[in-house]
């Protein structure tokens, strides 16, 4: 996963984090064998882990699968992967680039299946990376990440919970939400700043709830989202009228987190029938 360090056996293992990275190095075996097991990679599957870092999850994972694509941002801890017996004999490919920047999709287009993605996100760019993975959820088999945990909260809450918002709602669209178990801040070295829990993203095969545009159903999730203390018909003033929010039998004087994706569903297809 992202930047984990192993403790003297792994590559890289002396590596001093750099902030800019985001980089906290997992260390408890715990942990580790946790994660692992959640994914439980099988010989055959392609797998991709973002951000190896020191490999901590990176040999357990090989261990398991056999085969194993990388990508990492920080040149050092490339280049001591690629120096690794690892990446010597062929089981491990080390692509060094910025997840954020990286073509998923053609990835597994040239291994020849669906991805298995891996990682321990850098939180200072976890929701823009989840929505460039879900970019090419069509491509991915499942993800397993480790997040802040109150990001977790958020991609698993359901309609009334006060972590429920937009991040929930657009990525429940999209993908299976499982909250898998909570890792606390002595896990990593150097600790960081909050806790962090592991998720499971199942990309569906079709969204939860059929739309006739997936940009204006962002539009109207981002807008509700936007005035959170607002009144949906405050808040998509312009965009739903009121002959819209009753033909989608939702009432406008509700707030956004009382809404499911479904709800939304509905109000972004009303919203495209009035030509907004």
């Amino acid at each position: 996963m992202t930047r984990p360090r192993t403790r003297g056996d792994g590559p890289a293992s002396t590596h001093t984090p750099r902030k800019r990275f985001g980089q906290h190095f997992l260390h408890d075996p715990a942990v580790v064998r946790r994660i692992v097991a959640a994914v439980d990679p099988r010989p055959g599957e392609v797998l991709v882990e973002i951000g190896p870092g020191g490999g901590a999850l990176t040999g357990p994972i090989l261990e398991r699968c056999g085969r194993l694509d990388v990508v990492e941002i920080d040149r050092d801890l490339a280049a001591a992967l690629l120096a690794s017996p690892w990446a010597r004999d062929g089981r491990l490919v080390v692509h060094t680039a910025d997840a954020l920047d990286y073509d998923f999709a053609a990835l597994a287009r040239d291994r020849g299946g669906r991805l298995r993605v891996v990682g321990n996100l850098p939180y200072n760019i976890s929701t823009p990376l989840l929505f460039h993975l879900l970019d090419a959820a069509s491509e991915i088999q499942d993800l397993h990440v480790m997040l802040q945990r109150e990001v977790v909260d958020r991609l698993a809450a359901a309609p009334g919970d006060p972590a429920y918002g937009r991040l929930g709602v657009m990525v429940q669209f999209r993908c299976a939400v499982e909250r898998l178990f909570s890792v606390g801040r002595g896990a990593f070295s150097p600790p960081p700043r909050v806790d962090s829990a592991v998720v499971r993203l199942v990309p569906l095969a079709t969204p939860r709830a059929p739309v006739r545009e997936a940009a204006r159903f962002a539009e109207v999730v981002r807008r509700a989202f936007s005035a959170r203390r607002k009144t949906l018909r405050n808040a998509l003033a312009g965009l739903v009228d009121a002959a819209g929010f009753a033909r989608a039998g939702v009432d406008p004087g509700t707030r956004p987190e009382r809404l499911s994706v479904e709800d939304f569903a509905r109000l972004a297809d009303e919203a495209t029938l009035a030509g907004h």
